[in-house]
């Protein structure tokens, strides 16, 4: 939500072919992780796999690893 007029301000959505782009992954990669449960949220419209933006940033943030506290 927006603070200062009260709107909600919604993550955009993008189809597989833009996300392994911006994961720098193959499309069939991002299939395979799909069908694996292993890769960021996505939403199915249509058929079609879709992905908010803000999702998959979430989900890179939960892979990275603080390799200071590591043993």
């Amino acid at each position: 939500m927006n603070e200062n007029d009260g709107t909600i301000v919604a993550s955009p959505l993008m189809d597989s072919r833009e996300i392994a782009a911006y994961l720098k992954v193959s499309e069939s990669t991002l299939s395979r992780w799909r069908s694996a449960g292993q890769g960021p949220p996505f939403l199915r419209l249509g058929g079609i796999a879709r992905y908010r933006l803000d999702a998959v940033d979430a989900w890179l943030a939960g892979l990275e690893h603080d390799h200071a506290s590591e043993g």
